[in-house]
């Protein structure tokens, strides 16, 4: 994630590429939309594989695909957002949407992901079985 909250953080600090949509939008279109947002990449081509939905700790629900193909982490060039910061100073602050982004194994994806997501991985590593 990224923004001055989770700059140091490491556990429970990373996501898979996600946002809010409406209704009307599908899913799928939802997160091609957030992927190019987030990442500054189109999404790759290939068989998706359906990973369901979570309910994260906020409330909010994550649907997630896998899609096996190469991403190069420095060829991502994040979105931004802005915000107050310091909170309540008035001021606003662009701030890129990911801090990191970097590949991880199963074991060390677990460690670090949100608590909610890892159901995500024990998916994929059902599929890969």
């Amino acid at each position: 994630m990224g923004g001055p909250f989770w700059e140091r953080r490491d556990a429970g600090a990373w996501t898979v590429p996600k946002g809010e949509y409406e209704p009307d939008e599908p899913a799928w279109d939802a997160a091609h939309r957030e992927f190019r947002e987030e990442l500054g990449l189109e999404p790759p081509d290939g068989e998706a594989v359906p990973l369901g939905e979570v309910r994260q700790a906020n409330g909010k629900i994550v649907t997630a695909w896998a899609i096996e193909a190469d991403l190069d982490p420095a060829t991502v060039v994040p979105g931004t957002f802005e915000m107050e910061w310091p909170k309540g100073s008035g001021r606003l602050k662009e701030f890129p949407e990911l801090s990191r982004v970097e590949w991880f194994g199963l074991d060390r994806a677990r460690a670090v992901i949100v608590k909610a997501q890892t159901e995500f991985l024990d998916r994929l590593e059902e599929h890969l079985g």
